[in-house]
């Protein structure tokens, strides 16, 4: 699994029951292949990304392997009281990941979070990502970088410079509704998730993860904007300080607690 989860995705495995629909997984991957290419050397045109969108619109829990009575409450901890990875109680419940379909162009995968559970801010260098949420609410916030780039000192001499980034989403979404997108530059490339109820999301993300090539994940913290000074001339433009926080690098996050589901939805004919 190419993704920024691995090392942290333990092989516990969660059965998904199977579907009687075959054609829109099928008909999704088509679509992914003939739209990307590898390491995205050409990305994808604007009408490209909207046909996308349209049939990931039309998907449903059953049509990838998940039934929608079996969506029970896995209540997780909360945003400031997620167990830590190698402290994890057994009644303790985690993010599932399934990998639907990995390839050198794109990922197709399932995210499905109990209560409360969250993917903290991270990025996505240099990728599109389409995001389409199957069943309840999850909590989105994400951010864009602020060009010319803006640095700070940070709080600690051993800390990381901390970079300004503006707030572009903060809402929940709650299927159904329609599929988000991100870009390489704009539309929230760094975005954390909060489950607000049990709920799963379908990601496509292109190119995937390489750390090879340049992309990979990094995890922050976001500070708000009255914590640093700013120099003279660097007044916001728009003058809301609200709209804006200043992003410090951090490591992978001992608490992001996932482990691997396997997908058990329509076969993909490759």
């Amino acid at each position: 699994m190419v993704c920024m989860y691995r090392g942290l995705v333990t092989m516990t495995k969660k059965a998904f029951p199977s579907s009687s629909s075959s054609s829109s997984v099928q008909e999704l991957y088509d679509l992914c292949k003939k739209t990307f290419t590898p390491s995205g050397t050409s990305p994808a045109s604007p009408h490209a990304i909207q046909k996308l969108c349209s049939l990931l619109d039309t998907i449903r829990p059953a049509d990838i392997g998940l039934k929608e009575e079996d969506q029970g409450d896995d209540r997780g901890h909360g945003l400031f009281g997620l167990p830590r990875f190698n402290r994890v109680g057994r009644w303790a419940q985690p993010i599932t990941y399934v990998d639907v379909h990995e390839c050198d162009s794109f990922t197709i995968c399932i995210f499905c979070f109990p209560t409360s559970s969250v993917i903290p801010l991270h990025d996505h260098p240099g990728m599109t990502v389409l995001s389409k949420v199957l069943y309840g609410s999850l909590h989105v916030k994400a951010y864009d970088w602020v060009e010319p780039e803006k640095m700070q000192r940070s709080m600690g001499p051993n800390d990381s410079p901390v970079r300004l980034a503006k707030l572009t989403v903060d809402k929940v979404l709650t299927a159904p509704c329609g599929t988000s997108v991100l870009y390489p530059s704009r539309g929230g490339n760094v975005h954390c998730f909060t489950a607000i109820t049990p709920c799963a999301m379908l990601d496509i993300l292109t190119p995937p993860y390489q750390e090879a090539a340049g992309r990979k994940c990094t995890y922050y913290h976001d500070y708000p904007y009255s914590s640093f000074t700013t120099g003279k001339g660097d007044e916001l433009n728009d003058g809301n300080e609200e709209d804006y926080a200043w992003l410090a690098q951090i490591g992978t996050p001992d608490d992001l607690y996932m482990r691997s589901g396997e997908y058990q939805g329509p076969v993909i004919k490759v």
